[in-house]
């Protein structure tokens, strides 16, 4: 029988599903939403928001492969699941989902940085969940951060657990019992010959804003047909339901990745989004306004109105005189159509970050593509084309002597570069060791790249991929990201690193101290001078050696 009070609270919610405006509809995506994070709630807080969240919801592989394991658990046989990440990658979703359905099959602990009582820190709360698990034989499904994880091989009571922990994170083979489903093992980014994709981002971008079927965009439709409608609130969800609109939005995201080492969450990703349509501007603006959203802190350093060019400069002065641009006007007609007002008022950077949004499309007289050569995201193609070279090397002759290209002309020239950079009359040849007074020491070494160590590494980070080359035969290994790449094709064109590059500097200067203690190791070295040159040959390893005076422009 359904209680009076039951019946109340039911209709109260469909009310609220019926009154909601297409701003509270869209406040589901919110990070400050109570939806942000999943917990066992006892009762609807909104039946139409609820709606919105299931509706939103996307099943991932991870998630898939949690099932079934889940499935696989059996009562009396012990075995410990760990779903293990970062704040905000999805865990406690997960774990709400499935702990009422499977709670007669295992024992859930859904987060694993709280505690059960008060004077109790996380670390004792798993001593005794780890406790109750060797007392009984159920099995045990576990909610954890990767630092927690940490935490607890140091910290923790339960040895055996300490133990795979550690295995765990030193990527070593783990107990049959312990199942670990690591968030950071299912990326949110591939890159694949043709680009990076992203599923994740472009199935909820495309949920969000589909053209049928769509309880968000139900919302919006009854908005934008009322005589006060939140105009720019529905101009940025058209603006997002342009294809090549999401496509320009995930391309700054793996650029975040790749650049800033910004981890997508899907947390992060829903409260960015609401960012974009319901922030103070219109999309394009709020994509590059930072707010406390972690990733449009980051993406809001890749604003295109900062971009230096002719064309862009010509631009802003044009604008700021307000000259005839006939083309520029016929765009704008095209963008009163989406709800998009730009006129003389308009600042010349959002008309630029508009421009950058839409490079892609097929919008209007196609104005924007005259920037397209500026907007082009020429290093984030590079790194991809390189990347491939090295993931995917076939052992072609072609992919060969791109490979050895890439070496000689980009990394082995910037190293010696950077390394040669103090010392005057040092050729490119030689590498630099130490100075004695007016003297410089020098060695004359073979660098080549490893193709058989770049053959079988098989490695699928993207965020980095590893070079590998020889120094008169000893093997190293240079963990390239596109910072560093940045930084040695800079190097190449005479660039001199500063204190602003110190965090890519320091991954150079480890790979120089490796060569250098290889080249301190040769039996034959060259002091030169300003005038002279002198050649110091070891012979047979005694402690006499010969030297010889040869002509200053033979090194």
């Amino acid at each position: 029988m359904i209680s009076k009070s039951h019946f109340v609270s039911s209709q109260m919610a469909t009310n609220m599903a019926e009154a909601l405006s297409f701003k509270q509809a869209l406040s589901v995506l919110s990070i400050s939403s109570p939806y942000s994070v999943a917990t066992e709630r006892p009762a609807s807080i909104s039946q139409g928001l609820d709606d919105i969240k299931k509706y939103l919801y996307i099943e991932t592989d991870i998630e898939k492969n949690f099932k079934k394991a889940l499935t696989s658990l059996i009562n009396g046989q012990p075995k410990i699941i760990f779903l293990c990440g970062s704040s905000g990658d999805g865990k406690s979703e997960i774990l709400t989902r499935y702990s009422q359905k499977f709670s007669g099959r295992a024992k859930f602990h859904l987060d694993a940085t709280h505690s059960f009582k008060p004077h109790e820190s996380a670390i004792d709360t798993l001593n005794t969940v780890f406790s109750d698990y060797n007392n009984q034989s159920d099995p045990l499904v576990i909610g954890i951060n990767v630092g927690m994880l940490g935490n607890y091989a140091q910290e923790g009571a339960d040895e055996v657990v300490k133990a795979s922990i550690k295995a765990f994170l030193s990527k070593q083979q783990t107990p049959d019992e312990h199942i670990y489903l690591d968030f950071e093992q299912y990326p949110k980014f591939k890159l694949g010959r043709n680009g990076h994709t992203s599923k994740f981002a472009k199935e909820l971008l495309q949920r969000i804003t589909a053209p049928s079927e769509n309880i968000i965009r139900q919302y919006f439709d009854k908005e934008i047909l009322r005589d006060d409608c939140e105009k720019r609130l529905c101009a940025n969800y058209e603006l997002l339901s342009i294809d090549a609109v999401q496509d320009v939005i995930i391309d700054l995201l793996f650029k975040a990745r790749l650049v800033k080492d910004q981890f997508l969450t899907a947390r992060a990703l829903l409260g960015f989004i609401h960012h974009l349509i319901a922030g103070n501007g219109y999309l394009f603006d709020n994509l590059f306004t930072p707010d406390e959203n972690e990733l449009s802190a980051k993406i809001a350093e890749f604003d295109p109105s900062n971009i230096r060019s002719k064309i862009t400069d010509d631009f802003v002065l044009s604008h700021s005189l307000k000259l005839p641009n006939e083309q520029l006007d016929q765009y704008k007609v095209a963008l009163k159509e989406i709800n998009v007002i730009i006129n003389a008022a308009t600042p010349a950077s959002s008309i630029l970050r508009l421009l950058y949004l839409l490079r892609m499309s097929d919008f209007s007289n196609q104005y924007h593509q005259q920037f397209s050569a500026v907007f082009n995201e020429e290093l984030v193609e590079q790194y991809s084309r390189i990347w491939h070279l090295h993931q995917g090397f076939d052992d072609s002759s072609e992919e060969r002597t791109a490979i050895r290209s890439f070496y000689r002309t980009t990394v082995f020239t910037a190293i010696n570069k950077y390394n040669n950079r103090n010392v005057a009359g040092v050729e490119k040849d030689y590498f630099f060791l130490s100075m004695h007074n007016e003297y410089s020491l020098v060695a004359q070494l073979e660098i080549k790249a490893n193709v058989n160590e770049i053959k079988q590494d098989t490695s699928e980070n993207v965020s980095y991929f590893n070079a590998y080359f020889k120094v008169e035969g000893e093997s190293i290994k240079l963990p390239i990201n596109i910072n560093l790449l940045n930084l040695m094709q800079r190097i190449v064109l005479g660039y001199r690193p500063n204190k602003h590059d110190k965090s890519t500097v320091i991954m150079l200067e480890e790979t120089v101290a490796q060569i250098a203690e290889i080249a301190n190791q040769s039996k034959i070295l060259h002091v030169i001078s300003n005038k002279n040159s002198f050649k110091i040959k070891n012979v047979e390893d005694e402690e006499r050696i010969d030297v010889n005076k040869t002509r200053g422009n033979e090194i």
